[in-house]
Parts: C-alpha cells; sequence; structure tokens
C-alpha cells in the first residue's frame, strides 16, 4: 500500500482536512477523500479523524492509497512524442485532439492508453486506475507538454512542486481582441458554473483562488498571440480567464465562439520546467508551436 504524508504549517491551521487535502490536487475528488477518512485510510497524527477535522500546527496528516486494482484499460500501439525520458518520468508532447485519459464517450485512444504500452505498464499509482502516471492533465483541444511519472515518489514530487507554485507552466494561445497593457495578470478565483457543471467560470462561491500572468508577443487585426504563466493550475483556468477579460481564446466554442474550420481553442503548452525528483537539479522543455496553430496565425495575419 503507497502512503504520502503532509505536515500542517500555520498557513493551514484550521482548514478542514478534507478541503485541504482536496486543494494538494494529489488526483482525489473531495468524495473520495471523504471515504478515505471513513475507511480510516487518512490518518491524523496516526489516528483515525473526521471529515470535518480542523487541522493544528505540527499535525501530521498520512494518507494510505490503497492498491490499484487492475487495469480495465488496455495498452495501446499509438505513436506518441515523447521530448524526454529516464526511469522517474516522461516529458510528452501532446497533439490536438487527444484525450489525455479514459472517460466517459472516451473508452480508449487517449494519452493514458498509448502510454500503457509505451512504459509497459510502469506508471505511478497515485491517481488510480483511470489516471496512472498523469501528473497535470490538458484538454483534448490543447497541445502541448504533459509531465508523466513512472514511480509514486516521483508523482508526489512533482505534485508538491505545483501545489507551491514552483513548477513552469507556459503556454501561448491566439486570443480575440487587442490589448491596452501588453503585460498583465488575472486574479480571480475559479469554481463550478453552478448553471452547468461541465463548464468553470470566475466565482466567489465554492472557487479556489487562480493566478494568471500574460504577455502580449504580436498582434494582427483583431487578434493577439500571447504568453501565459500559470501561478496556479485549475481546470481551464487561461480559457475562462481569457474569456473573463474579453478576450476568449480563437476557436473556443465553450468559452468563447466557434470558428468554422476551427476544431477547438488555439492553445498550446509550450513550455514546462520543474526540479528532477531524483537529481534535484533544475530542467526545462521548449516545444515548437505546432502546424496547426502555425496555419491559424498565418490566415489571421494575411
Amino acid at each position: 500500500m503507497n502512503e504520502a504524508e503532509y505536515l500542517i504549517t500555520s498557513d493551514d491551521v484550521g482548514n478542514r482536512i478534507d478541503k485541504y487535502l482536496y486543494s494538494l490536487e494529489i488526483g482525489l475528488t473531495r468524495s473520495a477523500i471523504q471515504k478515505l477518512i471513513e475507511n480510516q485510510s487518512i490518518l491524523v497524527n496516526c489516528i483515525s479523524t473526521s471529515k470535518n477535522y480542523k487541522l493544528k500546527e505540527k499535525d501530521l496528516i498520512t494518507i494510505k492509497f490503497p492498491e490499484p486494482v487492475q487495469l480495465d484499460i488496455l495498452p495501446q500501439n499509438i505513436p506518441i512524442d515523447i521530448l524526454y525520458e529516464d526511469d522517474e518520468l516522461l516529458i510528452v508532447n501532446k497533439p490536438k485532439g487527444m484525450v489525455v485519459h479514459p472517460a466517459a464517450g472516451n473508452p480508449d485512444g487517449t494519452l493514458v492508453n498509448a502510454l500503457l504500452y509505451h512504459c509497459k505498464g510502469r506508471l505511478s499509482s497515485i491517481n488510480g486506475v483511470i489516471r496512472p502516471g498523469i501528473v497535470h492533465r490538458i484538454d483534448k483541444n490543447t497541445s502541448g507538454l504533459l509531465i508523466v511519472a513512472k514511480t509514486d515518489y516521483s508523482h508526489n514530487f512533482l505534485a508538491e512542486q505545483i501545489k507551491e507554485h514552483s513548477f513552469t507552466r507556459e503556454y501561448q494561445a491566439v486570443v480575440c481582441g487587442r490589448f491596452k497593457e501588453p503585460i498583465g495578470t488575472i486574479n480571480a478565483p475559479i469554481g463550478r458554473n453552478k448553471y452547468d457543471r461541465k463548464k468553470m467560470c470566475v466565482t466567489e462561491h465554492n472557487s479556489k483562488n487562480a493566478v494568471t500572468h500574460y504577455e502580449v508577443i504580436d498582434e494582427f487585426g483583431q487578434f493577439s498571440l500571447l504568453k501565459f504563466n500559470l501561478e496556479t493550475g485549475r481546470t481551464h483556468q487561461i480559457r475562462v480567464h481569457s474569456s473573463y477579460i474579453g478576450h476568449p481564446v480563437y476557436g473556443d466554442d465553450v468559452y468563447g465562439k466557434a470558428v468554422k474550420g476551427v476544431d477547438g481553442q488555439c492553445l498550446h503548452a509550450k513550455k514546462i520546467g520543474f526540479i528532477h525528483p531524483i537529481s534535484n537539479k533544475y530542467i526545462e522543455f521548449d516545444s515548437e508551436l505546432p502546424i496547426y496553430f502555425n496555419k491559424i496565425l498565418n490566415k489571421l495575419k494575411t
């Protein structure tokens, strides 16, 4: 059985244990966390607790992850673009249109299916049978770099960097409109849209802090090419924040407007950087803008 431990500091005193663990973004839903607490798989100072326990300074939380069940997800020999690989992790350049992990409507043909084949099943089990190895995700129609963990140790090590905002994630996107200021920050909390549970929105209700930094790279007509740096990593963060300030991502048919001939948002995860879990050295990877992205740029520029 895999375990993870978290020592509570003064910053988190008073938080409910289930809310605190959910905020760590370790791949568990609130209901899954509460179930683990009920099953005494989450302990505080080696003692079972309740889901509404209020944290105290120097509390030691231990999560005992259940043994992964036999995977029903089949390995598939699907070509994937790997920028880097070692015994602990790999960096994948995901194409636009590929789903990261199986879900309703996408039972196979996903990145996880391809990874199971390539890695011969050697992937971290932290995120369970559906998302083995997946430390963070990008949307189906977002292209670009993803880090995948092969071991639970590396998964936890990398997830902690994401939590501490020391994980470099740089995106580029074409957005609608031009900007008065070439550099800016969007600081607006994001939560589930209460009218449409499949969408996110800027809201104060059941939301999480979300911070996105942007810089204008180029402008052409009524469109702009932007560089985004994520300080936090909320679901659909760039797409929601861009729409919130009146500059939706070009082609985003959920938070903006569909464009004929364009299949979803023009958004690419271009750069990723982190401390390697074994060498403890910072490494960074950059990817070229994909063909579809450059085609859109050239079309809008002319």
